[in-house]
């Protein structure tokens, strides 16, 4: 669990507008966000029982596009 250390900005009466996080903080949540959505794109492709190909394949296909 990643302990965050968050600030509240509020209106006159005391209601919660925004949050203001330390940089690291913040850094610390969007690495984490990344990796779920990583695993969550994992999860997906392997339901989805599509055809495969060889990692190798894969990045020079990859690389071929980035070159064009």
């Amino acid at each position: 669990m990643l302990a965050i250390h968050p600030q509240f900005i509020t209106d006159d009466t005391g209601k919660k507008l925004s949050v203001v996080l330390p940089i690291n903080d913040f850094k610390n949540i969007m690495e984490e966000l990344e990796e779920l959505e990583d695993i969550k794109l994992y999860e997906q492709a392997k339901a989805d029982n599509g055809p495969s190909i060889p990692i190798d394949d894969a990045f020079r296909m990859i690389e071929a596009k980035r070159k064009s």
